[in-house]
């Protein structure tokens, strides 16, 4: 990559930059959380989610401080919430270490939990202007495009030939912001213009005089990904067991899927009525009646659950007894961290009542 092509991202982006509640603000600890919340998940659902955050967490000895079931209830909505447990973790560890503030090496962020190279490098470079590569899905596809690279961008020989290029160039330029202003420019030309699916708005970015994928009209098929595995289909059957307006939930294991967090009592595969209310008998409670709800689908990264339901009325639910389950009637269903996977039919009842 030529210092021109550089100077032109860096001028672009200072241009054309979103406004974002995470930028320009130089604190670490805000450029940390955005990154966490970034990942995998759309600017649009991280907006919120992250004002309220920083208002109820501004600061890294706050999340440490937090207690589990809050910080799920603030993460809820994100997914993947073992981000949120490997903040806390690493919360922890700044408070004791490092006197409550992130490190500025790339390779003392990486010994820090939930932090990985993409990271790291974007904490480094955006928090404290390192010359470090933060390459992420997006600027992958950048720079797969402008360099033409038509091998699988999942293999680690392109990666390192890519980050190879940008360290290069780093040797060579050294004003001070330029580092911060580069990396976000490569990111925010991945997230607005070089567009991952349909047609990429060449004409706006500003790679496309140097671009060869734009010269050869090959966006259709760069970067090239090979096939990942297809997702597990898992077929759940939910028991929401209620007593008037009590619900009964069951909180996940520590570690896993979904860890740590409350859920309806699920079945991992589909079941009938009668067997339903076999299943509720066995547990302790006491069937009165039972309905069928509509089935609902939630979709993770690597697997796929098909959920039946079963609506059971049951006699003083707040007297059972169960190990792992508590009672919550409708507004501490609003508190709880819930998994989105079953905000379906928690949105059912929030209409139907």
């Amino acid at each position: 990559m030529k210092e021109k092509t550089a100077e032109d991202i860096v001028l672009w982006y200072t241009a054309n930059k979103r406004s974002l509640p995470w930028r320009d603000t130089g604190n670490p600890y805000h450029v940390w959380i955005s990154e966490i919340m970034l990942q995998q998940t759309r600017i649009e659902a991280v907006r919120p989610k992250y004002l309220s955050f920083m208002q109820e967490l501004p600061s890294i000895s706050a999340l440490a401080e937090c207690e589990d079931d809050h910080l799920m209830r603030l993460w809820e909505g994100l997914g993947y919430y073992s981000r949120a447990r490997n903040l806390k973790k690493c919360a922890l560890i700044l408070v004791q270490k490092y006197h409550s503030q992130l490190p500025i090496s790339f390779n003392e962020l990486l010994k820090l939990p939930g932090i990985g190279p993409y990271t790291a490098g974007a904490i480094s470079s955006i928090a404290f202007d390192q010359a470090v590569p933060a390459v992420d899905g997006n600027v992958l596809r950048v720079l797969a495009r402008l360099f033409a690279v038509k091998e699988d961008v999942r293999s680690d020989a392109v990666r390192k030939e890519l980050l190879d290029t940008i360290n290069d160039l780093y040797q060579k330029i050294h004003p001070s912001g330029f580092f911060a202003s580069f990396n976000q420019g490569l990111m925010e030309i991945g997230e607005t213009v070089c567009m991952p699916n349909g047609v990429p708005h060449c004409c706006e970015c500003p790679l496309q005089n140097t671009c060869r994928t734009q010269k050869e009209k090959l966006w259709e098929s760069i970067p090239y990904r090979s096939k990942l595995k297809e997702r597990k289909i898992i077929h759940r059957t939910l028991l929401i067991l209620r007593d008037g307006d009590s619900f009964l939930l069951h909180k996940r294991d520590e570690t896993g899927l979904l860890a740590g967090l409350y859920e309806f009592i699920g079945i991992d595969q589909f079941i009938s009525e009668k067997e339903a209310l076999k299943y509720t008998e066995k547990i302790g409670a006491v069937p009165l009646r039972i309905s069928h709800l509509p089935d609902a689908k939630h979709i993770f990264t690597h697997l796929e659950w098909h959920m039946h339901a079963y609506e059971i009325q049951v006699e003083e639910i707040e007297h059972l007894n169960i190990a792992g389950c508590v009672s919550a009637d409708k507004k501490e269903l609003a508190s709880l961290a819930i998994p989105s996977a079953f905000k379906t039919y928690i949105q059912w009842y929030a209409l139907r009542d």
